[in-house]
Formats: C-alpha cells, structure tokens, sequence
C-alpha cells in the first residue's frame, strides 16, 4: 500500500531538514514524499536538493499560501492514503508510518485514522510543552470542541475526491473547515490511536498573537455556517478549555 507524505515549506532552511529526514528515515518504504516549495531564497531548496534520491515530486513555485500549496500536493499524490508534515513537525518515532499503514490493511473499510500530537520547544525537540491528547470521534465531538490533530491526520485518497480539497478564503482555519467538513458532513469510518504521532515545535501561525487567535476563531465559526450547521453556543469557551487543559 503506497502512502503519499506532503511536506509544505517556504524559507524555512533551519528546520527543513529535519522534516524530511524524518520521513526518509521511516521504516515503511513505500511512501511517495512530496514537497511543496513557495519559491524560497533563503537556501531552504539547496538543503532538499541533498535529499533528492528521495523525494518522489518537488515543485518549487509561488502559491497562495499554506492551503494552496497543500491543495497542490494533494492534487498530485498517487498513494492510498495521504498525510502532511510540515516543514516545522517530525514524527515522533521512525515506525509511525509503519504503524498507520498497517491499521489501514488490517481494515480495509477504515477511511480516517489520527492520533495524538505534542508540542516541542523549536529549538529541542525532545522538550515537550503541551500535550494534544485527542479522543475517538463522536456525534459531539466537535461540538464539545473537540478536533483531531490536523498533522496526526492519515486518510485515503479518495475523501479528497470526493469532498473537495482546502477552502483558500481560510488564511487559519482551513483544516479545521476540512476535518468539520469530512466528519460532520459524511459518514466515513474513522479510528483514533491513543499514541503520538507527530512532534510540533511552538510558534505556528495560527497562535503566533491575539489578531491570528481571533481571526482563527471567527474562521472556525464561519466553518459551521458554510457547512449549514448550528454553531454550539459555547463552541469557543469550550475550545479556550481543551487548550488549556493541553497544560496540564
């Protein structure tokens, strides 16, 4: 079973390497890797060009952000299933892969598997700050403001057929969008692994200050409008709680 990895980057030479080495340096040997380059100038594309034997598909162009250039490798994975790692998270252990493709040929009917995800100072990763312990889907589960760890997120190809890539008028929350979109809208078979997938360093764009937290949490309330649901009247208090409690 071929499995598709896409890696987003732009201008991230410091940490671009270990991104990829953590892909390569995965036990299963079947995975397409994919990069998706912004056009950097910073030397981030001579450190991939190392690694060229490896990578199955590198483009390097300007896009329209993150979600385009996601959009872009999803458009060309040929895998089974697809997973994204961005150039600023490794997995957390070199059998991960290995792990999630064998739980997709152990049930043929599964379509979405995800696990847990921590999140690592960004200059050692092996110092863990927060904890996202997430929990197996249910009917209110993101009404309970609940979501699955977007990187921790493996699913077959064809949901991508069928329900469409990432919404580009999101700049934040498109992910969230999605995963509302996929588990609310369909009836697809799911399983959550209790166990850390991906390693995350801190600084993302999405709590980088106060104007992206808010912009992020107006995206997430319009996801509901779009897909015609009633947005739960404490969805944001109960998404500042499960945050916090990621502390703990």
């Amino acid at each position: 079973m071929k499995i598709s990895i896409i890696t987003v980057v732009y201008n991230n030479c410091k940490t671009i390497k270990t991104a990829i080495e953590s892909v390569i340096g995965q036990t299963y040997n079947n995975i397409e890797y994919i990069i998706i380059d912004g056009g950097s100038i910073d030397g981030t594309l001579d450190i991939i060009d190392n690694y060229q034997d490896n990578i199955a598909i590198l483009l390097s162009e300007s896009d329209n952000g993150i979600y385009d250039a996601m959009n872009k490798g999803i458009n060309l994975a040929t895998g089974d299933i697809i997973g994204i790692l961005n150039s600023d998270d490794l997995y957390d252990n070199v059998h991960i892969i290995e792990d999630v493709v064998n739980e997709f040929i152990k049930d043929n009917k599964l379509d979405i598997l995800y696990g847990d995800l921590v999140y690592v100072n960004k200059n050692d990763t092996a110092k863990i700050i927060r904890k996202w312990n997430s929990s197996k889907y249910y009917d209110n589960f993101f009404e309970n403001g609940n979501v699955p760890p977007h990187p921790s997120l493996f699913l077959k190809r064809k949901i991508y057929l069928e329900c469409g890539f990432f919404k580009l008028d999101f700049l934040l929350a498109a992910d969230y969008e999605f995963m509302l979109r996929v588990f609310k809208k369909k009836s697809y078979k799911s399983k959550y692994i209790n166990k850390t997938f991906v390693r995350m360093r801190l600084g993302g764009a999405t709590n980088k200050n106060f104007k992206n937290i808010y912009r992020g949490n107006v995206e997430i309330l319009k996801s509901w409008i779009l897909n015609d649901l009633k947005i739960p009247v404490l969805l944001i208090p109960k998404r500042i709680f499960k945050r916090l409690v990621q502390f703990l």
